[in-house]
């Protein structure tokens, strides 16, 4: 319950809340700002660091539901290939949308900030939980610019609409917390969250990772526009799931689907969540991803919940591998025969 003695306190969070926004503002976003209609996208493109033949195709990640983890992942997967990521409308330095927060909407404004920014095709696409939505929509909408798909434990629309009543009211205390948090985040206590180690506690692999790596991660955290919008994509979630139900003949496209071991990782904080109805939600929609294409093939994370990326990011880039060995080296060696 609030108490007037708790005013000095969120007064001074708050400060110091604003006052780190405001250093933060000074330092220039490590991409380009591109104007894709009513607002701009962050765009991030990074080349190879080592030599790589032109004719191999970027690698276009898109984050989960308020991950924006694909900076915990391009550095790494430059060394392969070209990498290129979009923040979603709300994530990262891309601005707020008036628009729908939908995964039809995102695909048009990264198809916009791709062209805009000349990031030729053809593209490898990476999806990431929620942005397999987007990255299989946008194969669905632009087959020409797309030679593969890597799905990190991804979601299918099929099952999550119709989720049992059990899950939907997990759904809802799952937003109720994240609508708490845009609050959290103004009043400057997802900052000091992290700066005690709240966060390492609940993930300890992230001890572990670059600092580099880390900053635009925690920097999005911070900010209440971040969780503004994951509460935006979970309420529009159904909407997204009606506009992929086109998205699910892909032919022969290469496509990896990486399967974590579980969704959460057993400890006293799941005890009392319905884990067998949600590994049974997931075991449906794993059948129907792996039927996308006739060139689809698992790739299991055998030590990892749902965040592969922080769990077992290794295995993401190890994908991305098997797809430029399916599309450049083989194609290039059957030429020579």
């Amino acid at each position: 319950m609030f108490s007037l003695w708790q005013l000095p306190i969120w007064a001074v969070t708050t400060l110091y809340q604003v006052l780190s926004c405001r250093k933060e503002n000074k330092l220039a976003p490590p991409g380009r700002l591109i104007d894709v209609g009513n607002h701009r996208l962050h765009l991030l493109r990074l080349p190879p660091v080592n030599h790589v033949d032109e004719a191999k195709p970027t690698v276009v990640i898109d984050h989960s539901l308020g991950g924006v983890e694909g900076y915990l992942l391009a550095r790494e997967m430059s060394r392969i290939a070209e990498v290129c990521m979009c923040d979603r409308a709300g994530y990262g330095w891309s601005e707020i949308s008036q628009w729908p927060a939908t995964s039809e909407q995102s695909v048009e404004s990264l198809d916009i900030a791709l062209r805009k920014a000349d990031v030729k095709p053809p593209y490898i696409l990476v999806g990431n939980s929620l942005g397999s939505y987007n990255m299989r929509l946008y194969a669905h909408r632009f087959p020409e610019k797309v030679v593969g798909m890597v799905l990190t434990d991804g979601l299918h629309e099929k099952a999550l609409l119709k989720m049992p009543g059990l899950l939907r009211l997990l759904q809802l205390l799952f937003f109720s917390g994240v609508v708490m948090s845009i609050a959290g985040s103004a009043l400057g206590m997802v900052r000091i969250a992290a700066n005690i180690g709240i966060f390492e506690r609940i993930k300890p692999q992230l001890k572990y990772m670059p600092t580099h790596d880390l900053r635009p991660v925690a920097r999005s955290f911070y900010r209440p526009k971040h969780w503004l919008t994951m509460a935006r994509e979970i309420a529009r979630i159904d909407a997204s799931g009606q506009q992929l139900k086109v998205a699910n003949e892909f032919g022969t496209l290469p496509i990896v689907y990486i399967k974590a071991k579980s969704f959460f990782r057993s400890s006293w904080l799941t005890r009392w969540l319905p884990v067998h109805q949600i590994e049974k939600m997931r075991s449906q929609m794993h059948q129907d991803l792996m039927a996308l294409s006739t060139r689809c093939t698992q790739l299991p994370a055998h030590q990892s919940s749902h965040f592969v990326w922080i769990d077992q990011p290794e295995v993401i880039i190890q994908a991305v591998e098997l797809l430029l060995l399916r599309i450049v080296v083989r194609p290039l060696h059957e030429e020579s025969r």
